[in-house]
C-alpha cells in the first residue's frame, strides 16, 4: 500500500487521472468482500487529498480477468475492464494555452539588421502584433514577427520553438521572459515551495545553492524548512533538515528575482532544480506553491 499511496501523490502533483487497479484477485478467489475492503482503505486515504475522481477495478493480470474483457469470475463488478477504461478516460490537457510565457534562451543577432529572441513557448499563445512585456525590466513592445526554420508564422503556441522579433530595441538577455502585460506572473526573489531532496548530504537552511528555473539561474538558499511530509501518511513533522528522498515545504530566498507561476497553474514555469555550486550535481527539485 505505501507504494500505491506514493504513486497517487505523484499523479496528484501531475494532475493525472488515477485508476486504482486492485490486482491478483485470483489469489482471494475473486472475493467481492476483499475487494471492497481494499477499496475502502484507499477511499479513506484519498479523502485527505485534493484530487479528482478515483476509478477502481478488480482484476487478475495473470488470468486476464478485467484486463481486456469483462471477467466471468467477477460478475459482481459492473464497470469496464482496464483497457477500455484507459482508452476512454478523459485526460485534461497539460498545456496552458491562456498565460503566455516565453523564457528567452538565446539572443540571435547574425547581423546588424536582425535581432531575434529564441526559445520554446512554455504556455499561452502569441500572435504577430501582440503587445508583450519583458520581465524583469517591465519594458513593453509588440511582436514584429514569429520566425521558424520553415518560415514565419502568424501565431505560435506550446511547445513550439520559435524566434520572436519585436518592434522596439529593448535590452533583452537569456533568462528574461516575455509575457502579455495584462496577464503577469509572479516576479520575486522569494518562493514558497515543496522540495524533494536528492542528495546524500542533507540540505540545511542557509547553505548556498544554485537554483535553475527554466532558462534563469540564481544563487540562493533554503531559508526555512516549515515541515517535512511523510509520503505514506501525509503527516507533517517539524524538521531542521531534509535528507535523501525526503519531501518538505520550504521557503527559498534568491539573489535575483525569478519570474514564475504556481506549479498548479502552470507547471512549465512553476518548477525548478537545485544544483550544488561546487560539484554541479543536481541535489534537489521543487515545485512552486506561490
Amino acid at each position: 500500500m505505501p507504494q500505491t499511496i506514493e504513486a497517487i501523490n505523484h499523479a496528484k502533483a501531475a494532475e493525472t487521472p488515477i485508476i486504482v487497479a486492485i490486482n491478483k484477485m485470483d489469489l482471494v478467489d475473486y472475493s467481492e468482500e476483499t475487494y471492497q475492503k481494499i477499496k475502502s482503505d484507499y477511499e479513506a486515504f484519498s479523502a485527505q487529498l485534493d484530487i479528482g475522481e478515483l476509478r477502481y477495478l478488480p482484476m487478475s493480470a495473470l488470468e486476464g480477468d478485467n484486463v481486456v474483457n469483462r471477467s466471468e469470475n467477477m460478475n459482481w463488478y459492473n464497470g469496464a475492464p482496464l483497457m477500455s477504461m484507459l482508452e476512454n478516460i478523459q485526460i485534461s490537457s497539460d498545456r496552458n494555452l491562456i498565460d503566455f510565457r516565453f523564457p528567452v534562451q538565446y539572443v540571435n543577432r547574425p547581423n546588424l539588421d536582425f535581432r531575434g529572441y529564441c526559445g520554446t513557448i512554455a504556455s499561452g499563445i502569441v500572435k504577430k502584433g501582440d503587445e508583450v512585456m519583458v520581465l524583469p525590466s517591465r519594458k513593453t513592445s509588440r511582436i514584429a514577427s514569429i520566425v521558424t526554420y520553415d518560415g514565419e508564422l502568424e501565431e505560435a503556441f506550446p511547445p513550439q520553438a520559435v524566434t520572436l522579433t519585436i518592434e522596439d530595441e529593448i535590452d533583452i538577455s537569456r533568462g528574461d521572459m516575455l509575457v502579455h502585460p495584462n496577464d503577469l506572473p509572479y516576479l520575486s526573489d522569494r518562493m514558497d515551495t515543496i522540495v524533494v531532496w536528492m542528495d546524500e548530504a542533507p540540505v540545511k537552511p542557509g547553505t548556498q545553492y544554485l537554483f535553475k528555473q527554466g532558462t534563469k539561474k540564481s544563487t540562493g538558499t533554503v531559508s526555512d524548512i516549515r515541515y517535512k511530509i511523510d509520503v505514506n501518511t501525509l503527516e507533517k513533522a517539524e524538521a531542521e533538515t531534509l535528507r535523501l528522498n525526503e519531501i518538505g515545504r520550504c521557503d527559498v530566498n534568491l539573489s535575483q528575482r525569478f519570474t514564475f507561476d504556481s506549479y498548479r497553474g502552470n507547471r512549465n514555469v512553476g518548477a525548478f532544480i537545485i544544483i550544488d555550486r561546487l560539484s554541479n550535481v543536481t541535489v534537489g527539485a521543487g515545485i512552486i506553491v506561490g
